[in-house]
């Protein structure tokens, strides 16, 4: 039977956006929920607990670990190795890039710099959700979704009301629009790094525990 799989996330639009998604791609074999800190300082706070927790757990039993978390105004390094450092310090195994034949239970990923920058990778589930939405992203200001600063949801919602929809929404309807992206974002031809990083991280840690469950 295949590991189970837990996503560790720092808010509700990430879950939402998740259950969407991963339906569609995953095999239907594999157990996975997503667990939600509720805020990135919950995260970082409560994440070395629970990998303590896990690192009790037989290796053959232990669930993989995806953690998510958004860079925001951070430094990606240090943000990235505090979230490794906690994962090792529990006695957990995190992926190392330097090594793909070793085996590993963890793998940190940093969303840069907020969910809403991987929407901005998929102009054609854009269009399909709020048509006329999809031109924008085109523009050189948007084609680099990873490079967009000043908070992408701000920068998503000026997007669609540009194009007519969500008039008279001081803020992005985080869960809904995360809801619908769910449901229409294609990873293959998502142009945003970070979701990249995100869907190779993903699948090498599905892979790599079921060449563990196999022996």
């Amino acid at each position: 039977m295949p590991r189970k799989l837990h996503i560790h996330v720092e808010e509700p639009s990430m879950e939402a956006f998740l259950l969407e998604l991963l339906p569609r791609f995953l095999d239907q074999a594999i157990a996975w929920q997503a667990v939600n800190y509720g805020s990135k300082q919950q995260l970082l706070a409560r994440l070395p607990m629970r990998m303590m927790g896990y690192a009790r757990v037989p290796a053959e039993h232990r669930p993989l670990s995806l953690v998510l978390i958004d860079r925001d105004d951070d430094n990606c390094v240090v943000l990235k190795r505090q979230v490794e450092d906690a994962c090792r310090a529990a006695g957990l195994r995190v992926r190392n890039r330097h090594d793909a034949t070793a085996d590993f239970d963890v793998v940190n990923r940093i969303v840069i710099e907020e969910l809403e920058a991987w929407f901005f990778g998929d102009a054609n589930a854009v269009e399909r959700a709020w048509p006329g939405s999809g031109r924008a992203l085109r523009k050189a200001a948007y084609r680099d979704p990873d490079a967009i600063r000043g908070g992408t949801h701000e920068a998503f919602l000026r997007v669609l009301q540009g194009a007519g929809h969500l008039r008279g929404l001081d803020r992005l309807p985080k869960i809904d629009v995360a809801r619908t992206m769910g449901s229409l974002l294609m990873p293959d031809t998502n142009v945003s790094p970070s979701f990249g990083q995100f869907w190779t991280g993903l699948n090498a840690l599905l892979a790599n525990g079921q060449r563990q469950t196999n022996g």
